[in-house]
């Protein structure tokens, strides 16, 4: 009796198992009956007709993070890299994820591994890092293409890391040591030239200032030359006109005809002086006795 019993506990707990599933918000379910597709499965609580449907599989819905392994890439320009990377991918359609491929995840890791190889070979190391949006863009349309017959949306995709190899990171460090040196060499070399540039212009400056005195002064010295002429020539016509008003004066003509023999007398002594040849008798000299004498006649005859 009890064991008739236990029997139908247990039959019934299967029937029950067998007749009751609950989707979780998570998940989708799809039902087979007599092992063909019936139906899809939402979040809730479903009965099924015992030995007659069955679950499946269950398909996460979920925003799903699949780790890409790193994998050895050759660039265009012959650089060995390794390359690893995080695909983001949601499945929207449980059935074609359950029947159009047998496994959606590991197809779509060796599809995001080829991909990836297949974009990083057509660019350079250099754009890998400095394009990498680009790079992600590509691959994230190459394989969303791919998925679309599995149920599967690929949202996107990101480059992790980008390793190169020990001998390609020791050549580029030589070579940023070495772009860095022919920066501060240029550098020094502009800063050379700058400073020729200020001191070729600050002796071309001084060249100009030195020529602009010379020129002022001349300027200067010619000013006051024709100043100095102006005021020996107002000066001198000033005398003359003094002289002409003395001879026009009352006396002024035997006056200056006194002079001029004064001036003549002495004259014609230095030049008899200072000769070895007499042209003249000597007592000539004494002409200029006799002519003082006649100048004090003429001063008496007048008072």
């Amino acid at each position: 009796m009890l064991t008739m019993m236990s029997v139908s506990v247990i039959l019934m707990t299967v029937i029950l198992v067998k007749t009751v599933i609950i989707v979780a918000e998570r998940e989708n379910v799809v039902v087979e009956r007599l092992g063909k597709y019936q139906r899809t499965l939402r979040p809730g609580v479903y009965f099924l007709i015992p030995f007659f449907d069955h679950a499946a599989y269950k398909q996460e819905v979920r925003e799903q993070v699949i780790d890409i392994p790193s994998q050895s890439v050759i660039t265009s320009d012959n650089i060995q890299v390794s390359v690893d990377g995080l695909i983001y991918l949601q499945i929207l359609d449980a059935k074609k994820a359950s029947y159009g491929i047998g496994n959606y995840l590991a197809a779509t890791i060796n599809l995001a591994q080829t991909t990836m190889r297949s974009e990083v070979g057509k660019i350079t190391l250099g754009e890998i890092f400095s394009e990498r949006e680009k790079v992600n863009a590509k691959i994230i349309t190459e394989i969303d293409k791919a998925s679309n017959p599995w149920g599967v949306k690929v949202l996107r995709y990101e480059v992790k890391d980008i390793t190169p190899s020990k001998h390609v990171i020791d050549t580029l460090e030589k070579q940023m040591e070495a772009e860095r040196e022919k920066r501060a060499e240029i550098t020094r070399a502009t800063a050379e030239k700058e400073k020729l540039i200020n001191v070729s212009e600050g002796e071309r400056q001084m060249a100009i200032n030195i020529s602009e005195g010379e020129k002022q002064k001349r300027i200067n010295e010619s000013e006051g030359e024709a100043e100095s002429i102006n005021l020996i020539a107002n000066a001198t016509a000033t005398s003359l006109k003094l002289v002409g008003a003395s001879i026009d004066a009352e006396g002024g003509k035997e006056a200056l005809k006194m002079k001029l023999i004064d001036q003549y007398v002495d004259q014609l002594s230095e030049i008899i002086s200072g000769s070895d040849i007499s042209l003249f008798p000597g007592n000539l000299a004494t002409l200029k006795g006799i002519v003082e004498e006649l100048k004090s006649q003429k001063i008496e005859e007048r008072r």
